[in-house]
C-alpha cells in the first residue's frame, strides 16, 4: 500500500549544514537496502564511507520538505551514484523526484547500479526508463568480505 503523498520536495544543492541529516538518512536507509540484498552485518556508516566511495566527487543535491531534508542524490552526466531517502519518506515520491532531477541533468546515456534483491530501487529505476544491461558478481564497496551482485542499469535518450 502506498503511503500518502507529501508535497513535492524542494530540490537544492547540498549544504554543509545538511551533513548530520544525510548521515541519518543514509544510515537508516542503507540498513533496509542491506536487509534486502547482502547482509546487515555489512553496514558501514556514511561518516565512514562518504569520502572513500566518492560522495563529494559528484553533484550532490538534497530533497527538502517543510525545511527538513528527506533524501539526497549524487550524480554526474553519465551516472547516478547515490540515491537515498529517509525511511519515513519511502513510497511518497521523494526518490522519484530526486531521480527525475538527476535524469534532467544527465547526458544521452545515464547508468546506475543497485544491489540484486533491492526490488524497491530496481522498480523505481525501471519505471523511469532504465533497463538492466548486466549483473555483476562482486563485493560490497569498502567491505569486501560480503559477496553481492550488482545490477547495472542504463537509460538512453
Amino acid at each position: 500500500m502506498r503511503a500518502p503523498s507529501l508535497p513535492p520536495p524542494l530540490i537544492r544543492p547540498y549544504l554543509l549544514s545538511d551533513w548530520p541529516r544525510l548521515c541519518e538518512i543514509h544510515d537508516r536507509a542503507r540498513l533496509d537496502e542491506l536487509r534486502l540484498s547482502a547482509d546487515v552485518a555489512a553496514f558501514r556508516s556514511l561518516a565512514r564511507t562518504a569520502h572513500s566511495e566518492g560522495l563529494f566527487l559528484d553533484r550532490l543535491d538534497v530533497a527538502e520538505i517543510d525545511g527538513i531534508v528527506q533524501g539526497f542524490v549524487a550524480y554526474r552526466r553519465s551516472s547516478l551514484n547515490w540515491l537515498y531517502v529517509h525511511p519515513d519518506g519511502y513510497r511518497r515520491g521523494i526518490g522519484r523526484s530526486l531521480l527525475r532531477h538527476a535524469i534532467a541533468f544527465s547526458g544521452p546515456l545515464f547508468r546506475t547500479q543497485a544491489l540484486d534483491g533491492n526490488e524497491p530501487a530496481l522498480r523505481l529505476y525501471r519505471s523511469e526508463g532504465f533497463v538492466e544491461i548486466e549483473r555483476r558478481p562482486g563485493r560490497l564497496a569498502d567491505n569486501d568480505e560480503f559477496p553481492t551482485v550488482g545490477v547495472i542499469l542504463e537509460r538512453r535518450r
